[in-house]
């Protein structure tokens, strides 16, 4: 008995298992914020026009805002005010404000509206650019159709803001401060577009009136301007630039 007793004294006590068995898992690390990106669709379009690059980016890991405005309805400057008074919405704001980074992409007059809201309101963690078939430098087609009823009832004001004569616009841009892409198109499905376009063109902006000087990267992808933010390569050279800062080699 003395041996059994003195055996039982040299193990360790239960209670030590159960104390282990008791303690608390210690508690995850917080998941790092994701980027944000901010898309602007074009003239005479609304945010479903984006909704296949954002599936795209919001696939990718990004939390995506993709904002409608009134394309037809609001000179430039306008729009850029309802733009800054969306994303400062509390929920919109509080993603942003998390974010490590915020990113912009913006479709033919979203790419403007991108350049303006930038010089106004500018992010303080700014991350990359990318406009997608811009017209930075004006496009002829509304140099052509601006004096026309038609085209001013249906364009509205931004709409003649597009041409090739930036004088009344100017003071709404200035160079941007970040990694900006620029993406143009040289395939045109607009016969009246390849009668004032100089080549290559995408049937509404020229390649040589998408870029900026202070542009990071440049490149031309075979589409047209009306289905240019879903085409594949579009949205494939996109979400590389968000990701490199670079375009990949032309082939």
């Amino acid at each position: 008995m003395e041996d059994v007793e003195a055996l039982s004294a040299d193990r360790p006590a239960a209670r030590t298992a159960v104390d282990l068995s008791d303690a608390a898992p210690p508690a995850p690390a917080a998941a790092p914020a994701a980027e944000v990106v901010v898309l602007l669709h074009g003239i005479l379009r609304t945010p479903r026009q984006m909704r296949p690059l954002q599936r795209r980016l919001e696939a990718a890991g990004y939390v995506v805002h993709n904002i409608g405005y009134a394309s037809t309805r609001l000179p430039l400057s306008a729009i850029v005010d309802h733009v800054h008074a969306a994303l400062s919405e509390p929920a919109r704001a509080a993603a942003i404000a998390a974010a490590p980074r915020i990113h912009f992409i913006g479709y033919s007059l979203g790419g403007l509206v991108v350049r303006a809201y930038l010089n106004r309101h500018r992010p303080a963690r700014l991350g990359r650019v990318v406009l997608l078939a811009a017209p930075n430098q004006g496009s002829q087609v509304a140099d052509a159709l601006k004096r026309l009823p038609p085209y001013h009832w249906i364009a509205g004001p931004a709409g003649q803001e597009l041409g090739t004569d930036r004088t009344a616009i100017a003071g709404l841009f200035a160079p941007l401060d970040c990694e900006v892409g620029v993406l143009a198109g040289d395939v045109s499905i607009d016969p009246f577009g390849s009668l004032v376009l100089p080549r290559p063109h995408d049937g509404k902006v020229s390649v040589e009136s998408t870029r900026l000087p202070d542009m990071t990267d440049h490149r031309v992808v075979h589409a047209s301007h009306t289905f240019f933010p879903s085409n594949p390569e579009v949205m494939r050279e996109t979400l590389g630039f968000l990701e490199t800062g670079r375009f990949s080699p032309a082939g």
